[in-house]
Order: structure tokens, then sequence, then C-alpha cells
């Protein structure tokens, strides 16, 4: 059940909260951090094992290289130092989907340390300061059969899946966030939205919130306004969408408002997001500091990255998704909600790719936003997953340009191409789609529509011009939407002149 809360207005002017996000980045690497085991989303369970990833005795695990790279590349695009030397301890603690009962990370030696982003977030830049970004292992996960909530209270029973404990995890920490004040919230989100949009952009993670493969820890606590020692916090664990990291620390802050104003103590605990509900519920109290007795890892060697290849990497960075868009959007013309719905769409790529083709920028704006994506809501898929190319999208454009077919029939020329009926041009020949602007066709398509609808052509005689709509269309009806509009236009007017 929702507990009491303060209207988000009055808490703001009670208190000041401070954040401190925990953001978890499953890699993209082939396999698993120390094993051979595949590392991929959606196999049979527990199909994905070896010894090494399940703890068996006497198996010793070998570090990713590729995964190294990947944390490496992460802590240089957020202005992190990165470590000359480094290695991985055993964080002791109960995990019951993982059978080794420890996780391989990171403890006081992070790969990468000391970072920060600045973002915008409507028109005030906010500095988010990264205090680490450090390596692990991600855990299995346990399925709880029974009850109405997933979890495990009221569960009959739980079963455990080992696919995914050792795929490879990068953790990015900030320091205390201070000063968001009411855009608390909002600045997170635009945070976590930065991080999903720059490990795309470095090609290390699919990022895919819904499967888990980027997750946030969301902390906050608040301070009554004008002090300085901040409160007790509470981690909101998991959060796996944009919008739900901005409504579970709206609800956290309105609750803890709530208890601080009635006299009464934040407890220091994790908790757990409802979606349905949009409110939090407790979940372990984290009173005292853990005691996970962090030791280093006996079977892996240190690991001591080369200035050179830091700097080898350094030179693989992207362009950063802020700097590319602000430059898109100047290249392309697009207003600022054009280029947020095309961000909103994850179209930026294949955009940029159709305009690379030959389309212009609005052009591939109105294919990619409309009648594809529609498309691959329909089917369930991302844009990029659908079977047709940037430069097919051009070549339908073209068409369009060219006046081989109008928009109308550009629609059905993408039906094609989807189908795999071939190229864009291979399907207006094979549907017979191409535009009809032969003068002998349309004048007899329009003699017809004029003797079907002489009321009309008389208001036209009379000077109502704009009564030649009704008879255009007619012609498109009969001649399939294939008529050359504008020509058509100018014979009716010329008939009835």
């Amino acid at each position: 059940m929702t507990a009491d809360v303060l209207g988000y207005d009055e808490a703001l002017a009670a208190f000041d909260p401070v954040l401190g996000l925990e953001v978890h980045v499953e890699l993209n690497t082939a396999s698993k951090m120390f094993c051979g085991c595949a590392n991929a989303f959606g196999g049979e369970p527990n199909t994905q094992t070896c010894p090494v990833c399940l703890g068996l005795p006497g198996s010793l695990p070998v570090v990713n290289a590729t995964a190294i790279e990947s944390a490496i590349r992460i802590g240089l695009a957020l202005n992190c130092q990165i470590a000359d030397w480094c290695r991985f301890a055993r964080k002791n603690y109960f995990y019951p989907d993982m059978t080794k009962d420890f996780q391989t990370s990171q403890y006081d030696e992070p790969i990468a340390f000391d970072g920060w982003v600045d973002l915008d977030v409507d028109g005030e830049t906010f500095r988010i300061e990264i205090e680490r970004a450090h390596m692990e292992e991600d855990a299995g996960k346990l399925v709880h059969v029974g009850g109405s909530t997933g979890r495990i209270g009221g569960a009959e029973y739980s079963l455990v899946d080992y696919n995914r404990a050792g795929t490879p995890l990068v953790e990015i920490v900030t320091r205390p966030i201070t000063g968001t004040g009411a855009k608390a919230p909002q600045v997170a989100k635009a945070y976590v939205s930065f991080l999903r949009d720059l490990m795309l952009s470095l090609g290390v993670s699919d990022v895919r919130m819904e499967q888990g493969s980027l997750r946030c820890d969301a902390n906050v606590s608040l301070m009554p306004r004008g002090a300085t020692q901040f409160g007790l916090r509470t981690e909101t664990k998991n959060v796996n969408s944009l919008r739900s990291v901005e409504r579970a620390l709206t609800y956290e802050i309105q609750r803890q408002a709530a208890v601080l104003s009635g006299g009464g103590k934040v407890h220091q605990e994790t908790r757990h997001w409802h979606e349905d509900g949009g409110y939090t519920t407790p979940g372990r109290s984290k009173e005292q500091a853990e005691d996970y007795r962090y030791f280093p890892e006996p079977d892996l060697v240190p690991v001591a990255p080369s200035r050179e290849w830091v700097e080898q990497l350094r030179g693989t960075l992207p362009e950063l998704p802020a700097v590319r868009r602000a430059r898109l959007q100047g290249e392309w013309g697009f207003t600022d909600l054009e280029l947020q719905d095309a961000v909103n769409a994850g179209a930026l790529d294949v955009i940029e790719a159709t305009v690379a083709a030959g389309a212009s920028a609005q052009a591939a704006r109105k294919w990619w936003l409309t009648e594809l994506a529609r498309r691959a809501n329909e089917a369930g898929v991302e844009l990029g997953e659908l079977a047709i190319t940037p430069e097919q999208v051009a070549q339908v454009q073209a068409l369009v340009d060219a006046g081989t077919v109008n928009d109308k029939l550009a629609r059905q020329v993408i039906e094609g191409v989807l189908a795999g009926e071939g190229s864009p041009a291979d399907v207006v020949a094979g549907r017979g789609l191409a535009v009809v602007s032969d003068d002998g066709a349309l004048s007899a398509a329009v003699d017809a529509a004029i003797a079907a609808n002489p009321d009309v052509a008389q208001r036209i005689r009379e000077g109502k011009l704009q009564a030649a709509g009704a008879l255009i269309g007619a012609v498109m009806k009969d001649l399939r939407g294939q008529a050359d509009a504008a020509r058509v236009r100018e014979l009716v007017l010329a008939r009835l002149a």
C-alpha cells in the first residue's frame, strides 16, 4: 500500500533532496566476464553455464579482455581517471542466485574514478560528479512462482536461472548530487538517459532497460532547508525505465517529507518500486554498514592498463551524444521538438543514414517517424530492425521527388519492400504503381469525372475554383491514386474555363 505523502511543492518548500545514483550496465561482450559461456539474453534457463560461472570447485576464472576495454572506454567518456593498477575482490554476501555465495567485483581499487558529466535540464546545467565506475559480474535470476506480485513474498516456490550469472557489468556510482531542488527527479532521469545514449554510442551495451541490461539504484535523502548535514537515505533498487526513475524519486521525496514533517524518522533501507501503483515498499534495512568482508580475489591477476593503450582507446571514442545532437540539429534545421521526437523514437541513426543516402532531412524524418514508426510499433520491433534500409528509404523519396510516385503510392512501395518484393524500383514495376501523367489517359478520366458531376462542373465554370478538388478526387479514385494530381487540376480548369 502507498504511505502518507506530502504534496510535492510543500515537500520542496521544507526540504532539499540529495540524490545518489548507481547505474549498472551489462556489457555486450560475446562471452561472460570470467568464462567462455555465451553472454546472451533469453536463452533456455541454465543452458549458458559452466563450472567457472557456477563456481564449482577447482574452476579458475580468466578476465574478459574486451570487458576491460569497454570499462576503460566508459571511464574515459565520463571524464574519469583510469587506474594504473587495479584488481578484483570477492564481495561476500548471501546470493541465492549465485552458487559461489560471493560476487567478483572491485572494492577500493576501481578501474575508473573521479569523473563528471554536465547535463542540461530545462535550460539549467547540472554537473554530476562520478565517484567510480568499477567492473563486476552479474548475479543469476530468481523466478518467484505463485503469489500476485512476482516477488518472493507470497510465492509458493522460487526457481533459479544461472544464465545471467557472470555477465560483465560496469557499475557507475555518483557522488551525492545536491542543488537540484524541485528538478531532482528530472535530473536523475536526464542522467540515466544520458548514460543510456552514451553506452549506445560507445557500442558497449544494448542498454535495454526492460531486459535489465541497464538498471538504476536510486538513492535519495532529504535535509531541512538551510541544513548542511545529509539525512538518512533510501535506495530504490533496480528501477528499469526512465519514467520509473523520475516517478520513484518523486514518490520517495514526498513520502520522506511526510515522515519528517510528522516528527518521524526515515529508515535507511532498500525499497522496491511498484510501477502499477506508483509507490515504493520497504526491502531490507541498511541502518548499519554492510560487512561484505571484501578481500582481493586470489585467482585473478591485477589489471594494469598501459598509458599507451588507454590513449589508443581514447582515440576510439565517438562523438558524444549531446555534441552529435547539436551538430545534427544545426545541419538538418530541426526544431527542438522535431529533434526530441527523433531522439525519443530512436531514429537519429536511421535518419542520418537516410540523409547520407541522398534524402532531405525532413523527408527522412517524415518516413521514419510516421509510416515506418507505425509499422515498427505494429511488429513490436525497433526502427533499425525493420526489413528496409535507410538507402531504400532514400530511394523511395527519390521516386517521390522525380514524380514517379506520390506520397500515397510511396506507402505501398514501402509495404512492398518490407514484404521482400525487392528494391523500391522493383516494387513500383511489379505492382504497377507509377503515377499516370499521360495526358491521354488523364483527359479521359477528367472528362468522365465532369460528366458524372455536372453540378460541381457548373460551380467551377461560375468561378468557384475550390470545387475542383472534388473532380480531382474523382479522377484519383478512378486511377487508383496514381494520377498526377497537379496535371489533373490543370486539365480540369482548362476544360471548364
